[in-house]
This record gives C-alpha cells, structure tokens and sequence, in this order.
C-alpha cells in the first residue's frame, strides 16, 4: 500500500537514494521534464484575471477575500493569443504558462466541474475558452505550454489558503465540496486540454493530509511526463527565494529535501535567512530540483503581474532585464517573466517591444561567440590563431548525466604568462562569467573536483560590447 501511494516518481527516488548510497559518485539524474525546463531557459508566466477589466489598481489582499461583482466585466475586444504567444516566440521565449484562475477563483476554460468559468460569460455566448485557445496557440508556434491552477486563494468559494473557515460541520461540507470540485477541474485540464509542458499550482498544493484537494495523484496518473510545480510531497523545481529574477551564485540544481513547502509549511532550514536555501541549492542534496528565478516584467518599482491601467512606468527598462537574464540564466536557473494581456485582450505593445529588444539583446550578445569546445575530461583548451580580447566566458555542463562539478578554474594565457580569470564551483545547465578585458590566446577550463568524469557541453569565450 505503502509504494501505491507514494507514485511513480517517488519510487524511482526512493530506488535513487538506495543506488546513492552505494555509489558514493552517484549523482540526481534530472528527469526529461526537467531537462526540457532548463533547457528552454526563458518562460512567460501569462497572468489573467476578472479584475484585470475592473479598471481598477490590483489588490491582492482585497482579491483574495472580496468576490468580483460582476464576472460579465470580461468583455475583451481584441483578444488574440496568437498575438501573446507570437510576441514570446520572437523574443526568444520558449514555455509559455497561463493562469487557467487565480485568486477570484474564475476558470478560463470549458468546466462541468465548477459553475465559476467560461460557459456563465455572455461574452461569446458563453462558449468562449481562452485555455484551449492559448494551447493552440502554443503548439501553433512551437511554444512548451503550461497551465498555472491556483487552489490556494478562491473569494467566489470562500477559500483563503487552502481552507474554508472554521470547523462546524457546515465548513467541513464546503471543504469536502471545494476539494472534490478541484480535483474534477484538475483531471478536466490533464485530460480534455491534452500534455503540459508544465503545471504551476499556485502556493503549493496542500493534499489530503492536510486538508485539501488530491490533485498529485490525479497529475501522476494524466499527465506522468510532465513537470509538476508543486505540493508538500513533491516538487520537479523549486522557487528561487524571491520574485526578482535573481538568484546568487552558486545555485545547485540539487537539494535536500522532496519539496520545499510554502509560506508556514516550509521546513526551518528553509525559510530561515531569508530562503537562502532556495536560492543557493545544495551540491549534496538527494533531489533533482533546479531554482526558478521569476519576476514580472512589470515589476520595477512597482510590482505588478496583472495588468493594470497607467502602469507602463513600471515595465524594466532593457539594462535590467540583461543582469536579471546573467543572475538567472547565467546562475544555472530559469528565468519567468510575467507578462499579462490588458482590457482589450491583447499584450500591450509597450511591453512586446520590450520583450522583443530584450530577445534581440540576449541574441547579439551570445550568439556568434568567438570559439567554443566541449568534451569529458578534467582540462579543456580554448587556442586562438591570434591574441584576441575576451570579456565573457559561456559554460555549460551535460547535466543530463548530472551535475557532477563541484570546483574548476578558468585561466587565460596573456603575454605576460597565465593568469586566473575565475575561480567557481557550480556549472549545471548554464553558467555565465563577466570580466574586464583581456587579451588571450588561450583559455583552459580547469576541474579540480567533480563526481564522476565532467561533461562539458559547452565552453565559450567571447568578446561582448556592453555598449
């Protein structure tokens, strides 16, 4: 009974730790799931809501107790997904993930499951389905599609984390009815909408121990290949520890625990120093869980992941999405940008072309670089005809096997004999170092420590004009 219940995934770790501890040199092998994930590097979290059309500044304290008044305010007039999803292709985007709901508890799809969705709309006559169309969407131009289901927060049910208030036996029946309610609305969106790339339940997704919705097992019997983000018992990745796009360095893909709860639920170790954890990783660590590094993209100053009317001050300016993309990316996780459609029911043209220069930013800089090598083996050698300057140097490790460096060194021959450019420890899937200039005709990758043979799948230098 005990291996039934624990699922697919967990039995592979529990044979993972067991082949650990023979193996001393073994390290978590990430699932394709997760390879795809890192992989992609750039993801959209697309955020929509009712109150996105109440004309009105977000208020998530309010939102997340206050019922919207009327749910007709949806009445986009120029909706096109098409138009979202191109707009993330061209910027170099590749998974996309849609708020299905969010904290007023609406579902942005076709349910029989929850009278709070698409079919009460008067807005195309109650046949609209912004999920299914945002899926084709995706596929359409190639885009990884995920779904974010929030089952936190829900005003229209009266559920504020997780829970229905208090203990009488009228509470204990909205709890039962809500659980189950989410549950069917979860197998609506594993089944009739297809694979995800990707499924964010928003918060956590606390499970039957501790009140709430089944929904792992309904994902591990429909969608078993996909990513799952995430509930107290398992976690495919992990939050970065803020919503700033950042993460220090290192950030190991691994990490001690099976998941890393939320708010109240997460472990001491966790939470304390300000979710250092989290954010650093732990090149022990028994789990595969790479960080993510999120942040909306309207989020300088302000903060804001719903659109908002006159908010357009708010948008990063270029300079900053480029550290944010070296302090994520470059520190060996992904970065999420939150994007959100306006009134109108399109992305707004202020913010594409961001995304766009953004893209086209990221793309002048890493695209040609000036020479590149890659192998297995403790030493790898970069020779140039010519001197040449260099400011940048590209790693990345084939973390299907693993991630298996612990420390290296990298080192450029100048005409004053070799010098040190960096000393560091994590590579994992990608990891990006800056400089001043310096005139090389040689650079070598040291690696003085790993858990098994390195695998370099990437080593490149470049010269970068940071304009």
């Amino acid at each position: 009974m005990l291996i039934r219940y624990l699922g697919p995934l967990s039995i592979f770790l529990i044979f993972f730790i067991s082949l650990n501890a023979q193996n001393p040199e073994a390290v978590p092998i990430p699932t394709q799931a997760q390879l795809n994930w890192q992989n992609a590097e750039l993801a959209a979290l697309i955020s929509l809501d009712l109150h996105v059309f109440d004309n009105k500044n977000y208020n998530q304290k309010e939102n997340r107790i206050t019922p919207i008044e009327d749910y007709n305010i949806f009445n986009p007039q120029k909706y096109d997904t098409d138009q979202w999803i191109k707009s993330l292709k061209d910027a170099g985007f590749k998974i996309a993930i849609f708020t299905v709901s969010h904290e007023t508890g609406f579902f942005f799809h076709q349910s029989n499951a929850t009278p709070y969705n698409m079919k009460a709309l008067k807005w195309r006559e109650g046949k609209g389905d912004v999920l299914k169309d945002f899926k084709a969407s995706c596929e359409k131009y190639g885009i990884i599609p995920g779904v974010y289901i929030g089952t936190r927060w829900n005003s229209f049910f009266g559920i504020h984390d997780f829970k229905i208030d208090g203990e009488s036996e009228f509470a204990q029946n909205r709890q039962h009815y809500y659980n189950s309610m989410i549950e069917k609305i979860v197998e609506e969106i594993f089944v009739e909408y297809g694979d995800w790339g990707m499924v964010w339940f928003d918060g956590g997704a606390h499970g039957p121990e501790q009140g709430g919705p089944d929904v792992l097992s309904v994902f591990e019997k429909y969608q078993p290949n996909c990513l799952f983000y995430h509930n107290l018992q398992r976690a495919d990745i992990r939050w970065g520890g803020s919503e700033t796009g950042t993460v220090p360095y290192p950030s190991w893909g691994t990490f001690p625990y099976v998941s890393f709860g939320a708010g109240k639920s997460a472990k001491k170790e966790i939470s304390e120093n300000n979710f250092l954890l989290l954010k650093t990783g732990d090149p022990n660590g028994t789990f595969y869980m790479p960080a993510m590094s999120d942040a909306p993209l309207r989020g300088n100053v302000g903060h804001d992941w719903f659109w908002e009317p006159n908010s357009e001050q708010f948008i990063y300016p270029l300079d900053k999405l480029v550290e944010m993309y070296y302090h994520s990316v470059g520190h060996n996780t992904s970065l999420i940008l939150g994007v959100t459609p306006n009134s109108d029911g399109l992305l707004p043209e202020s913010d594409v072309a961001r995304l766009l220069e953004f893209g086209g930013e990221i793309n002048r800089r890493f695209s040609n670089p000036i020479q590149s090598a890659s192998g297995t083996g403790k030493i790898s050698n970069i020779k140039l005809l010519l001197k040449q300057k260099i400011n940048q140097v590209v790693l990345m490790e084939d973390i299907s096997k693993g991630e298996r460096i612990r420390k290296f060194s990298l080192e450029g021959k100048t005409p004053n004999g070799w010098v040190t450019i960096f000393d560091g420890s994590c590579i994992g899937h990608k990891f990006i170092y800056r400089f001043d200039d310096l005139e090389v005709s040689e650079v070598q990758l040291k690696v003085s420590e790993s858990k098994g043979d390195p695998n370099i799948k990437e080593f490149s230098i470049y010269w970068i004009d940071e304009k």
